[in-house]
């Protein structure tokens, strides 16, 4: 062997050295894991629907025990459908999960709208309608032109 051999053989030693450790996973590690953050996570969903459907129900009572039903009643059930909606779309992973916060959103500045009144400058109308166009362009956008998966 040459001193040509050697100097190779360090620098390719020195150069893996160099290379930091990837840390492996492996499949039964990844599988506990993976699996029980998936549970995690329908578990969390389905604890968020029967909350949300709980504070369907109070409202419901709510209305029920006044006697008469308001607008932003109305849209407050809304707000509840579509958490439910948005509930459904994450746990069965059908549909763009990323729309219905949208709706949410929209749905929350003309309940806020309607709940602020006459007393609301209308410089803060003209922003929260703005608001409204813009989360509708998104969602237009999200839904007319959907990301193709590669």
């Amino acid at each position: 062997m040459d001193d040509s051999d050697s100097t190779k053989q360090q620098l390719v030693k020195r150069q893996t050295s160099k290379q930091p450790e990837t840390n492996r996973i492996s499949s039964a590690e990844q599988f506990f894991i993976v699996g029980g953050f998936t549970l995690l996570q329908k578990l969390l969903l389905v604890i968020t629907g029967l909350l949300t459907l709980s504070a369907a129900a109070n409202e419901l009572f709510g209305v029920y025990q006044r006697g008469n039903v308001e607008l932003a009643d109305i849209l407050l059930l809304f707000l509840y459908t579509e958490v439910v909606a948005m509930v459904l779309v994450s746990y069965t992973g059908r549909g763009s999960p990323f729309v219905y916060p949208i709706f949410i959103a929209i749905t929350a500045i003309a309940r806020l709208i309607v709940l602020q009144g006459k007393e609301m400058d209308p410089q803060n109308i003209v922003f929260e309608a703005a608001a409204i166009v813009l989360l509708t362009i998104a969602a237009t956008v999200l839904i007319r032109f959907p990301r193709e998966a590669k």
